[in-house]
């Protein structure tokens, strides 16, 4: 009989153990977030875990009260020295690391399934654990809600994409990680420098050249200044020319209103709310003299955010960043 009350002793201990361990690793947030996917193994376990420290006090309570009946009942058993020892070795393998090994791996399968034995626990108890527990509110203050830096998160993705039972896949890693870092760049790191910027003189007329010059360039927009490349005034679309009669000015084309002019710091998660608002695709980089820096497109943006380059039929560069540096070198 004595046995049988020690080996029931020891799985009570194992489970107080392994639920602390287990119950107290989820997370409440996520645990809330599961919850609101529809999850009933975290609504079970939610329902337990809301209340951290009155779980806290009743798992550790129950854990040192069956280890000390334990001792107690082994002593009885053997004699005093072989009942410290196996009360040890049992308690810290069978009591201790094999149902925590297990409940962490299984913290919320088993928490669910458990989940009513530790309401009645929790009841069993609560004269004793709700005062300590409520201090320790009013002591300690709510729960702190689990907050991600963009790196962590990025590398989170990163490891779910690593791991086979994971639906993240190599180019959703990609798009989150782009929409992730974004709102860190401005519009300098990504702009087309002005010295590879194609743009045209609003006073200009169109003849053969001018419109062979502008198909070979392979552009959808152009930019269009008055008397100074700094002096931006509009964007001719290339769809327009379709058609067009020879001695046509560009100032009769070009559309004087689709275009916003930003500083070289704006943010790009900024810049991208802009292109949406006002419901244009090209922006003028200015410094804080008002000279031209460079251009920027809504593709620009969008090639960020997806982490990717993206080049239709008619794009020559891929990188015109790299293009102006080069251009710059043989200056010297």
């Amino acid at each position: 009989m004595g046995y049988l009350i020690v080996i029931c002793l020891i799985g009570l201990s194992a489970l107080f153990s392994g639920l602390t361990l287990g119950l107290l690793s989820l997370d409440r947030s996520e645990l809330e977030r599961k919850m609101s996917m529809g999850d009933k193994r975290a609504k079970k376990v939610y329902a337990v875990r809301k209340r951290g420290n009155l779980l806290l006090c009743t798992l550790l309570l129950g854990n040192v009260a069956v280890n000390s009946v334990l001792a107690i009942f082994l002593g009885n058993i053997t004699s005093g020295v072989v009942a410290g020892f196996s009360a040890t070795g049992l308690i810290l393998i069978f009591g201790e690391i094999i149902p925590q090994a297990a409940f962490s791996r299984y913290a919320l399968i088993i928490g669910a399934k458990t989940a009513w034995l530790v309401k009645i626990f929790i009841v069993f108890l609560f004269p004793i654990c709700f005062p300590i527990s409520w201090v320790l509110d009013k002591a300690l203050g709510e729960e702190l809600t689990t907050i991600y830096s963009k790196k962590e998160l990025m590398k989170i993705v990163e490891e779910h994409e690593g791991i086979k039972e994971s639906e993240i896949d190599a180019d959703e890693n990609r798009i989150i990680k782009g929409a992730l870092s974004f709102s860190d760049k401005n519009a300098r790191q990504i702009m087309t420098p002005r010295t590879v910027v194609f743009s045209l003189d609003v006073d200009k007329v169109f003849d053969k050249k001018l419109l062979n010059r502008i198909k070979g360039k392979g552009f959808n927009r152009i930019p269009v200044y008055e008397g100074s490349i700094d002096n931006p005034v509009g964007v001719l679309f290339v769809k327009d020319l379709i058609g067009i009669e020879m001695g046509t000015k560009i100032s009769d084309v070009c559309n004087r209103q689709k275009f916003i002019e930003i500083a070289q710091d704006e943010p790009l998660d900024d810049l991208l709310n802009e292109f949406i608002k006002k419901k244009v695709h090209m922006a003028f980089v200015k410094d804080e003299y008002g000279s031209l820096q460079g251009v920027v497109t809504l593709e620009d943006v969008i090639e960020e955010v997806f982490d990717i380059e993206i080049l239709d039929e008619t794009d020559k560069v891929v990188d015109l960043q790299k293009l102006a540096r080069a251009k710059n070198k043989k200056k010297k």
